[in-house]
């Protein structure tokens, strides 16, 4: 019984210190947007009657939630997390069948995105995003031979992930979609998949996307306000416009921070979805230059762990480091994007920095498997996928 105890107890923390890198990149995004949420909360807080410092409050608690999964994270042993990758996969499906049974599932503005946990509601696709990162991790180490020399080998995946985006879409959440598949293409063409196999497969997926996008009467009236958004600024090119003036007033350097006057009931979810075009009123270009540089340095060191994983033969520590690489530089670039008026109104928040507990969380388990991945390349392999195990045992 002992030994069954000792085997089962969570591996003892990396030996090597913490990578730079991620950590200080990781820590500041945070930081900012611990500061952020603050400033562009206040307003709507008091408007509720909740007080000023309730939403910044509630960051924090999801913040150090977050930390603390975010430990758990560093400490697991990527053997056993790549056993049980498969495990990800369903539970990731589950997830997203929660939110469709009554009482479980909560609908907000017409979508069933969240479930109800209680002292608060979870947004799935959240967890969802780092389950298919590590299923497809531990695909692809499984079937390396296969995804590289037949179209089997990637048709797999994308069936998998295709289904998961079926899902979103019933939900709806597009953008939700849409970064599945961005992802799932990425990693699957990082490790070696056919580019002639995926160009043919996203000839086919792309139009039944835009099929999927252009059925609902309001994406449609979406995408029209996002090429003309002046010429409805009061309904449909609301959200965009009043994103555009926090912009173009904050010029270089920006109004000072604390003095945005878009958040002030003129921009919706300021603390949220359209926070950078508070940090791009307030802090101005030079703002969202240091956001883009942060994120840089971030994804930019994913990606290099990912490359350096491969030469060392450890494929499934690669294949990690892209996705999660992948997952925080696509909805980074597109939450930005939206926000300055380059890519149509989408509700996706900017990593570590907007408001909402379930990205911060899960944000957060993700920058923790990053570091593990960075340490275990740093380290000698253990002899088993828990510490105590005894020598010889089946990984």
């Amino acid at each position: 019984m002992a030994s069954i105890l000792q085997a089962r107890r969570l591996p003892a923390a990396p030996k090597v210190a913490l990578d730079a890198w991620i950590a200080i990149s990781a820590v500041a995004l945070a930081s900012i947007g611990v500061v952020m949420v603050a400033s562009s909360s206040i307003a709507i807080a008091e408007e509720l009657h909740v007080g000023p410092f309730y939403f910044l409050t509630k960051h924090l608690i999801f913040l150090a939630l977050g930390t603390g999964l975010g430990w758990i994270a560093y400490r697991v042993d990527l053997d056993w997390l790549k056993q049980y990758s498969q495990v990800m996969i369903l539970g990731s499906f589950l997830l997203l069948l929660l939110v469709f049974l009554p009482g479980i599932g909560v609908s907000v503005k017409g979508a069933r995105r969240w479930i109800n946990l209680g002292l608060s509601n979870f947004q799935a696709v959240e967890a969802v995003k780092m389950f298919l990162i590590v299923y497809l991790a531990g695909y692809f180490v499984r079937h390396q031979e296969t995804l590289q020399h037949s179209l089997l080998g990637v048709i797999k995946p994308l069936v998998v992930a295709g289904a998961l985006i079926g899902l979103l879409l019933a939900q709806p959440d597009f953008g939700g979609a849409l970064l599945l598949m961005a992802i799932t293409g990425g990693l699957i063409w990082l490790a070696g998949g056919s580019a002639r196999h995926l160009i043919g497969i996203g000839l086919i997926a792309l139009p039944m996307m835009a099929f999927a996008a252009l059925a609902e009467p309001y994406r449609v009236r979406r995408l029209f306000s996002f090429m003309d958004p002046w010429a409805d600024p009061f309904d449909g090119g609301f959200q965009l416009t009043q994103a555009l003036i926090a912009v173009g007033r904050g010029e270089w350097f920006g109004v000072g921070l604390g003095e945005s006057v878009q958040k002030l009931f003129y921009l919706p979810e300021a603390h949220t979805d359209f926070i950078l075009a508070v940090i791009a009123e307030e802090l101005g270009f030079a703002g969202i230059l240091v956001i883009i540089g942060l994120f840089a340095v971030f994804t930019g060191r994913a990606f290099q762990l990912g490359i350096d994983g491969l030469r060392q033969g450890r494929a499934f520590e690669a294949y990690l480091a892209y996705g999660i690489a992948l997952w925080f530089s696509i909805q980074a670039a597109i939450s930005i994007g939206v926000n300055i008026g380059a890519l149509p109104t989408k509700g996706l928040t900017l990593p570590l920095i907007s408001s909402g507990g379930s990205s911060v969380i899960m944000s957060c388990v993700a920058v923790g498997l990053l570091l593990k991945v960075s340490a275990s390349m740093r380290e000698p392999r253990s002899v088993g996928p828990f510490e105590g195990v005894a020598p010889g045992a089946s990984r």
